[in-house]
This record gives structure tokens, C-alpha cells and sequence, in this order.
């Protein structure tokens, strides 16, 4: 593997984004080893993230685009429209967490590692940043508070 600008690690997967934007990943094929299903999508990729079973990739136009165990992240189909200008991406165990341009969040995967974050989405406006444990997330808002769950 040549021309490697940044490699990213799953639990039995990598993913690597190459100099012309393409990737390419290994490992257990159902756990983000494969992204052949999405392969025509991944042009220009900025960033890649992974939590234990799947893979997020960040594009240049700033929308997302996930492979990997289904029920674990690897399919964002139901927020896949609310997955533009994304600036961040970060990964629990099973679930990620995106922030938004308008500091807006947009989770999906696993309801039980941070997946689910309707408990305190009124509250989440304005985040700067993400962190995440292997079971949850925490944001960081304008004003320095901070958001878990």
C-alpha cells in the first residue's frame, strides 16, 4: 500500500485514504474490511473515523459516507440528509456523532453507546466539539458547558 495520508482503525478492520482521495480498507469484510457497496462514493475524502465495527468518511463537500456493520454505524441511511456540512465525526464503541457547520449535532448507530441523543438534543446548539467514550458522548458548547449522554 503506497501513498497513504491517513489509516484509520476498527476493531478487525482498517481503512486507509490515499493521495487522491480514494480508500481502501481491510479486515472482516462485515465489520468495515469492505467498502466495495460504497467504493463510487468515496472521492475526495478528508477524514475517516471508525468505531469498533464500521468506518465514517468525511468528503471534501462536507457530507458523510459509512460502511461496516449496519446495526453498529456502518449505515447512516436515516440521517443520511441531515449529513452536510459536517466538521467533525466522532465514534463510540458502535455509534457516531457528527457536528454540524451550525454547531448542530447528528448521531446513528447503537442507541445504547450514544446513538440515540433525543434525551438532550434541545440542548445540544452551538457544540464546538465532540469527545466519546466507548458508550457515550460528551459536547462542549460555545458558552463552555457540557452535554453527555
Amino acid at each position: 500500500l503506497r501513498n497513504v495520508q491517513q489509516i484509520c482503525a476498527a476493531r478487525f478492520a482498517f481503512a486507509a485514504i490515499l493521495s487522491d482521495g480514494s480508500v481502501v480498507a481491510w479486515g472482516v469484510p462485515a465489520e468495515g474490511g469492505d467498502c466495495s457497496a460504497v467504493q463510487d462514493r468515496l472521492v475526495d475524502v478528508q477524514q475517516i473515523q471508525a468505531a469498533h465495527f464500521a468506518f465514517a468518511a468525511i468528503l471534501a463537500d462536507r457530507s458523510v459516507v459509512t460502511w461496516g456493520d449496519g446495526r453498529l454505524g456502518g449505515d447512516s441511511s436515516k440521517v443520511q440528509d441531515q449529513l452536510c456540512a459536517v466538521q467533525q465525526i466522532k465514534a463510540t464503541a458502535t455509534a457516531f456523532a457528527a457536528i454540524r457547520a451550525d454547531g448542530s449535532v447528528v448521531t446513528w448507530g447503537n442507541r445504547e453507546d450514544g446513538g440515540d441523543m433525543s434525551i438532550v438534543q434541545d440542548q445540544l446548539k452551538n457544540v464546538q466539539q465532540l469527545q466519546a467514550t466507548d458508550f457515550a458522548f460528551a459536547a462542549i458548547l460555545a458558552d463552555g458547558s457540557v452535554v453527555t449522554w
